[in-house]
């Protein structure tokens, strides 16, 4: 009598008695949890879902390990404390790994006169009935799911096993969508902060680090030229609160100078003027270029020009050692080009930048993300060019 009641194996698919109001019970369940991109919430919803369409009292879904240990156990049909009761996960012990190690289904009679059964814990609820359905997707295992209880009868048929095996199918392809969700959720959002890290760099960074240069020399002066100390001052705090206007600007996702609503040229302007009042580099601007292109611009492109304007700035203020810089952005028909030149020390262009000289790769990240080239000209003690080229943007090409 024991080894009639071991077990019913899985069979392969046939022609097995599905009601067709199985089917459309099949259906509303495959239905409810496609879409679904949140694996928690997937998981759940899969637990429930199947629990209905078996009619089982209880229902489980085990999530395993590489090593066949199971990760996470959720359940449909008892109480949060009565599966509190229970105490720790189970491991993937007794019936449940013997589906786990054998990777079929299970379809069981009498749980307690099965060779394999290993008993339930204190407070387990009472179960007679067994069936349980590994989850796979693309040849590989995702998880087994596991009913207790047939409502109603005596035993799961195997109309009901057939039935769980097919949405064992579905629920194998959510979980594998919803994880993929969450991988790609997380890869957008290193991106993201990595795009931050850039923004903060490129601007707010930079210009506070511009308000640190004008401050460095004010002990110095301070019983020379009180006047020129005090302006400085002066200068720092409105650097500051500058500052202040564009962390806000960053927050709310605006660039630095596009909030003010000046443009481009307004805001290569106002990089230039910050650059003469941090330091004591004289700026020659030439900006005719900017005023014929930038009517064809959206905000996202002139965001980028600043930016990369403001990086190349700040090298030269930071690095250059020059006495004069240009910041010149010309247009031919053809090409825009911005331009940004210095008298200072120069360096080798093919030489490895250490880690923390993020400058020259963050120009050239943004440049290639506006369809732009870059061209550095440098030699040792004989300055420095950047040259940002991109074609010159239409009204027709903006439309389209």
């Amino acid at each position: 009598m024991r080894d009639q009641q071991q077990n019913v194996p899985h069979a392969e698919p046939g022609p097995w008695d599905v009601p067709s109001r199985a089917l459309e019970a099949l259906d509303a369940a495959t239905r409810g949890i496609a879409g679904v991109l949140d694996v928690d919430r997937v998981l759940q919803l899969i637990v429930d879902r199947v629990r209905d369409l078996a009619e089982a009292q209880y229902a489980a879904l085990g999530i395993v390990d590489e090593a066949g240990i199971i990760e996470r156990f959720l359940t449909s049909g008892i109480s949060a404390e009565g599966r509190a009761a229970i105490g720790p996960l189970p491991r993937g012990h007794g019936l449940l790994g013997l589906i786990i190690r054998e990777g079929r289904s299970y379809r069981i009679p009498e749980i307690a006169r099965h060779r394999d059964s290993y008993g339930f814990p204190p407070n387990h609820p009472s179960m007679t009935s067994f069936l349980g359905v590994p989850v796979t997707v693309k040849g590989r295992s995702v998880g087994n799911l596991y009913l207790g209880n047939k409502l109603g009868a005596p035993e799961f048929a195997a109309s009901d096993q057939r039935l769980v095996e097919m949405f064992a199918r579905h629920a194998g392809i959510a979980i594998d969508n919803a994880r993929l969700h969450g991988r790609v959720q997380k890869l957008a959002v290193m991106e993201e902060r990595e795009r931050i890290g850039k923004d903060l760099h490129d601007g707010i960074i930079q210009g506070l680090y511009a308000v640190s240069l004008s401050l460095e020399d004010v002990p110095d002066i301070m019983d020379e030229d009180r006047d020129d100390a005090a302006a400085r001052v002066d200068r720092a705090i409105e650097g500051l609160n500058q500052a202040i206007r564009d962390i806000r600007n960053f927050i709310v996702g605006l660039g630095p100078e596009i909030a003010a609503g000046g443009g481009l040229a307004a805001g290569l302007a106002v990089l230039a003027d910050d650059l003469v009042m941090s330091t004591t580099i004289d700026v020659e601007v030439e900006l005719a270029g900017a005023t014929l292109v930038e009517g064809e611009m959206d905000d996202d492109l002139i965001s980028q020009y600043l930016l990369i304007a403001r990086e190349a700035l700040s090298n030269v203020a930071r690095h250059s050692g020059a006495t004069r810089a240009s910041l010149r952005m010309t247009n031919d028909g053809d090409r825009t080009q911005l331009v940004i030149a210095d008298n200072g020390r120069g360096f080798d262009p093919a030489a490895e930048r250490s880690s923390g000289h993020l400058g020259l790769a963050n120009i050239r990240q943004r440049a290639s993300a506006i369809g732009a080239t870059v061209e550095i000209e440098s030699e040792i003690d004989a300055g420095s060019r950047i040259i940002v080229s991109r074609p010159t943007p239409t009204l027709e090409a903006k439309s389209s």
